[in-house]
């Protein structure tokens, strides 16, 4: 026995440190995945010389000769530091994620591959001109010169992601960018679920008035009744069955997540109005958090193809060769989406005696029909088939339910302008180096496509201006919808009518007011001709923009603008918590309960992260929101459930059509005072199940955390604390600092999911002290210091500089040559 025992001790001391030395071999190997900081490469095509510099913070600064030369140093950067992101967002353009995930990301695969993105990014191609081809080819050299390298001893060649999923990248072509662009205007979706929810509300028996009470309208818009799509669409009237009624998994979450909720504040300001007595520009862009960030700081120095050295300094999206928010030498700009009715639904009858046709104006047509294949690691390949109509791809069955919604021979379709094959948004990039003035850019976004953008802008001459950018669907003046609810596909009165020429879309220049703000919010008065959407972001955030503006005594400088981004301030919060502790039946809380409730009368709105209240009232909120609404909604519950302010104001003062309190299926009938006093003894329990018994310790930031997942490895547990970038954060769903919460989430539905992915702000006085900031680092390998390096400084609301002098001290060269 002490034989054997012996052996085992020897075997332990043996095995115990080879196996520590593999795995500390293996994370050296890994580490040395990050590109060295000098270096040299000559690539093919390449026309002259290339130099990068990189600062301090990772910040590139590249000098090229040419636009198409400064898009290969880009695309070089772009591959040393982001390949892994790229590689995630070129291939889920082209419906592949499979094949690298396995087969939790087949039904994800499946609505990409239905929308024919790539495919519309490759006939896209032939509408590209020669400059902006240029540069699509530069970068792909760029990106494959890194990837077809060899690297330094001892190190992989590739991220770690490729290695522990073990797979290896193609080349990247310029189709690859195109699909890119893309990928964003999709993240930028609009519409499209508000469309869902009315045909829900609809199937379930809902009045129009009770589905105001759900989906109101901003204050400003007074739309006509919409027709019944009970008689419109041949729906069943009445509530659906109890199978379908209640709420259930959505196979498609991940879609969602894809399609996120993006929102934005920008403001430009005259010199009239400044202590510099010259514009300044801000902008924040909320998008979904992520790790490595969406954006990849940068600035391009082309050097020889203007009268004098054109520079771009900002955020460039990696796998696209743009700088596409910032400054040139002349201009500052900043986008918020506009959320633009771009997206239509169309319920399509299949003809019953043969599958394979849906009815037109014309009569029974064929559907347009392809079979795909979906690899899948690790398991059997999915084959479906997926079809199109004359308006655009049949949507998946499950998606939002339509397949529980729609009549029986019916299938839902989307007509979208960001499946547009003649997608000539990439033009923009190269033109923005020539623009000088507000004038330049208003007239030079001609080209952009999708998704519609609310833009402002200012130059040096001091003038200040605005232009909303992108294609708008024209309806016919007959159709009564407008956009805001799936119609018949038969009926041509649904068709769209072409196109918005851009010289009549929304512009502003030097108004007398001296100020352009826009935050997703309706951006055009009663006197506008055109209809942009129905479905406007509510007015809080674009309100305290406005009110900060119409409170200033000072002039406003670049610390003003900074104050503003970083404004906690909740109006929705601050209007809405005074209203629901009124309902609250004080003698049926407990001693700890009322304590509490006090603290949130002493509450001033402020969604400051080191305090409890912001996380006691979300919480109350959400409990409140659950308790009112999921009986009523049913499957709907899940895509409908959010912070809704104007929902809750009507509520709580008592404007509803109906009474939402009652809970179904119950003798009595529950008044809003009961529920609300209910759901806050609800959510006080919650917050003790979730973050302990001690609610003096309870803070906001905690729950709140900016969550910077990774993908895949944020969800894997084993990996997700070295690959995700989390960080606590302030500010709400109706901050001007916005910290977007999905409260349907369970597990974690106070986590800041989508937030400002990056703020600057720019004085046309001296544009080289503009400030700039994103979420993550610019490195996107865990190994790199710069990996999350930026996270605190951007909870903090704090930034860096640029200047366009270059860096006096780099860390590190690299010299790109022409080559064979």
């Amino acid at each position: 026995m002490m034989r054997i025992l012996k052996g085992l001790i020897k075997l332990i001391l043996v095995v115990v440190p080879l196996l520590v030395m593999a795995i500390g071999g293996g994370m050296l190997w890994l580490s040395r995945s990050l590109a060295p900081a000098d270096g040299q490469m000559e690539i093919s095509g390449l026309g002259a010389e290339v130099t990068i510099a990189r600062d301090g913070n990772g910040v590139p600064h590249i000098k090229a000769a040419t636009r198409a030369d400064v898009a290969v140093g880009l695309g070089f950067v772009h591959a040393q530091e982001r390949l892994w992101q790229m590689e995630v967002s070129r291939m889920a353009g082209q419906g592949r994620l499979s094949e690298m995930f396995g087969a939790a990301t087949i039904d994800t695969d499946i609505w990409l591959r239905t929308m024919g993105i790539h495919e519309a990014a490759v006939a896209s191609l032939s509408v590209m001109d020669a400059d902006t081809m240029a540069m699509l080819e530069g970068y792909a050299r760029g990106v494959n010169a890194w990837i077809a390298r060899n690297p330094q001893a001892f190190s992989s060649r590739l991220p770690p992601e490729y290695v522990i999923l073990g797979y290896e990248p193609e080349p990247w072509l310029p189709t690859h960018t195109l699909t890119a662009i893309k990928m964003m205007s999709i993240s930028l979706a609009a519409n499209l679920d508000e469309e869902a929810l009315r045909l829900g509300f609809y199937r379930m028996g809902f009045s129009e008035a009770e589905m105001l009470d759900l989906l109101p309208y901003v204050d400003a818009d007074n739309p006509p009744p919409m027709p019944d799509l009970r008689t419109l669409l041949g729906l069943d009237s009445g509530e659906i069955g109890a199978d379908v009624a209640t709420a259930t998994a959505q196979p498609f979450g991940e879609v969602e997540a894809m399609l996120g909720t993006g929102a934005s504040n920008n403001w430009v300001v005259s010199g009239e109005r400044t202590a510099s007595g010259q514009p300044i520009v801000a902008n924040d862009p909320h998008l979904l958090l992520s790790a490595p960030s969406i954006w990849y700081l940068a600035h391009l120095e082309v050097t020889e193809e203007f009268d004098e050295p054109r520079r771009l300094i900002g955020v460039s999206l990696p796998g696209t060769p743009y700088v596409l928010l910032g400054r040139g030498n002349d201009i500052a700009w900043g986008f918020t989406n506009t959320a633009t009715d771009a997206q239509d639904v169309f319920i399509e009858r299949v003809n019953p005696a043969n599958p394979d046709q849906y009815l037109a104006p014309t009569g029974w047509v064929e559907f347009g029909q392809k079979e795909e294949t979906i690899k899948v690691k690790g398991g059997d390949a999915r084959v479906f088939t997926r079809r199109w109509t004359r308006h655009g791809p049949v949507l998946p069955a499950g998606y939002k339910h339509f397949d529980k919604l729609l009549p029986e021979n019916t299938v839902a379709a989307l007509q979208w302008t960001a499946l547009a094959q003649d997608d000539t948004t990439a033009l923009v990039g190269p033109r923005l180096y020539a623009m000088e003035t507000v004038e330049d850019f208003q007239t030079g976004f001609d080209a952009f496509l999708t998704p519609m953008q609310s833009m402002v802008v200012a130059d040096r001459s001091g003038n200040i201006g605005f232009v909303a950018a992108g294609r708008v669907p024209q309806r016919d003046p007959a159709n009564r919808l407008m956009g805001r609810a799936p119609a018949p596909g038969w009926n041509a009165i649904y068709d769209w009518r072409g196109f918005a020429p851009y010289a009549v879309l929304p512009r502003q220049t030097n108004p007398d007011s001296g100020v352009i703000a826009t935050a997703n919010t309706k951006i055009v008065g009663p006197d506008y001709p055109l209809h942009l959407t129905f479905d406007w972001e509510e007015a809080y955030r674009q309100k305290r923009i406005d009110e900060l503006f119409g409170s200033a005594n000072e002039p406003h400088d670049m610390a003003a603008s900074h104050r503003m981004q970083a404004d906690i301030y909740s109006p929705a919060f601050a209007g809405l918590n005074p209203r629901m502790l009124a309902l609250l039946d004080q003698s049926a809380l407990s001693a700890e309960e009322q304590g509490l409730a006090a603290q949130l009368s002493d509450w001033d709105g402020m969604m400051a992260r080191e305090t409890p209240e912001p996380l006691i009232f979300m919480a109350w909120l959400r409990a409140a929101m659950i308790a009112t609404f999921e009986d009523d909604l049913g499957i709907t519950f899940k895509s409908w459930m959010r912070a809704r302010g104007k929902v809750m104001e009507r509520l709580v003062d008592g404007e509803t059509a109906r009474n939402w309190c009652d809970v179904k299926n119950t003798s009595d009938e529950e008044s809003c005072g009961e529920i609300f006093t209910r759901s806050f003894s609800a959510a006080i329990a919650d917050l003790k199940t979730r973050y302990g018994e001690g609610p003096s310790k309870w803070r906001w930031g905690a729950a709140h955390y900016a969550k910077g997942g990774h993908r895949p490895f944020g969800e894997v547990d084993l990996l997700k604390r070295f690959f995700n970038v989390e960080v606590e954060s302030g500010g709400g769903p109706f901050t001007l600092d916005r910290g977007y919460t999905q409260l349907y989430n369970d597990d974690d539905p106070y986590a800041n999911t989508n937030a400002s992915s990056y703020r600057g702000i720019f004085d046309l006085g001296d544009l080289d002290r503009s400030t700039y900031i994103q979420t993550t680092g610019q490195s996107g390998n865990v190994f790199s210091r710069h990996y999350s390096d930026f996270a605190g400084l951007w909870a903090d609301v704090q930034s860096i500089q640029i200047p366009s002098t270059g860096v006096e001290v780099p860390v590190g060269v690299w010299t790109l040559s022409p080559g064979e």
